[in-house]
């Protein structure tokens, strides 16, 4: 469905300027901008995918992965087509990379969304798949209804969008599950075509603006897998985020553009995470490694197993209901209530 668009300013010559995300397209009549589904017509921006899904699925929340929210819980979730990054290692660029024309979506209005978000028993919507920030409009709308339904509502994004358009979402929006997916400006403008300063600023704005944040880091070899470059992203969310976000890295695979690389090793993920630990990061994790012990929740005090995982699916879960450890006490920060019928 098109749509009109939010947040856009009317220029000189039929021309508009979307402000949606950090690339401020300018965009001239006839045309569309870097995501390739707004377009300007006659002056006039509109969302070309307003109700367009391409992707639906009733995930496990560890998927996204969001380990301290809502753990154990179902994510209705969905995507759409385009995006506003050229990952050359997209895992979805299927639909990311792909012309709306030639794509095979459905549509699926905001209120349907909703009702089959509960009808699955799902905690959560989640936009995920694609970048849900040039999804805009939609996801405002879904988000306003799931609210009022009594659902928790996730971005899972690559950071890329506007203060603006971060604070318009974010009376409806809980959950930022962010992408930094390198901790320099030349890996971002080679690999994404986009910059790493606007991504650290709107996770910064989403701190400010209460949402719950997890941060992933997909360590690619030879590209961002330097251990300086991993001490410098650990304490950056260290000093901006805060000690307790959660933060994944995790393993490549050889994807799209990116066929020549092997997939990470192992052991340069665990010093990742070792790195990360001594910067002062609490709950650090290891990512698409089936079975590794880090894709478990810790207490950070003194060492006891508290969330015992099995790829996406809990196995044991040993947090009191009041979030604390069992053996130390000490503070476990987790949005949201494991489902009562497991609760230890």
């Amino acid at each position: 469905m098109i749509r009109e668009a939010m947040l856009y300013d009317k220029l000189d010559n039929n021309k508009v300027k979307c402000k949606v995300c950090n690339h401020r397209c300018t965009i001239a009549s006839g045309k569309r901008g870097f995501c390739r589904v707004r377009e300007n017509r006659n002056g006039t921006l509109y969302t070309l995918i307003y109700n367009t899904v391409s992707s639906e699925a009733v995930d496990p929340i560890e998927k996204k992965p969001l380990f301290h929210f809502y753990p154990g819980s179902r994510s209705y979730s969905l995507g759409t087509i385009g995006c506003n990054f050229r990952c050359k290692h997209c895992q979805n660029w299927m639909i990311s990379q792909a012309d709306l024309e030639g794509a095979v979506t459905f549509e699926i209005p905001p209120e349907t969304a909703v009702d089959r978000a509960l009808a699955t028993g799902s905690r959560t919507i989640a936009w995920t798949y694609n970048e849900p920030t040039i999804w805009h409009e939609y996801t405002y709308d879904s988000a306003k209804l799931a609210k009022e339904a009594g659902l928790a509502t996730v971005y899972v994004t690559n950071g890329y969008i506007t203060p603006e358009a971060l604070k318009h979402i974010s009376p409806y929006l809980d959950a930022f599950r962010v992408d930094i997916k390198a901790f320099t400006e030349e890996f971002y403008r080679e690999v994404t075509r986009a910059k790493l300063a606007p991504v650290l600023e709107s996770s910064k704005v989403a701190k400010e603006l209460g949402m719950h944040i997890e941060v992933i880091n997909l360590i690619i070899p030879t590209k961002n897998d330097s251990p300086d470059e991993i001490r410098e992203l650990s304490k950056w969310v260290h000093d901006n985020l805060g000690p307790d976000t959660p933060i994944h890295f995790t393993r490549f695979h050889p994807q799209y553009k990116t066929l020549e690389l092997p997939p990470t090793p192992v052991k340069t993920l665990e010093m990742a995470h070792e790195i990360a630990t001594d910067e002062g990061m609490r709950f650090v994790y290891i990512g698409n490694v089936y079975g590794h012990k880090y894709e478990n929740t810790y207490c950070p005090n003194c060492g006891e197993l508290l969330i015992k995982r099995d790829g996406f699916s809990i196995v044991d879960y040993r947090i009191t209901p009041l979030k604390k450890c069992p053996i130390c006490g000490e503070n476990i920060p987790i949005v949201g209530e494991y489902p009562e019928s497991e609760q230890p």
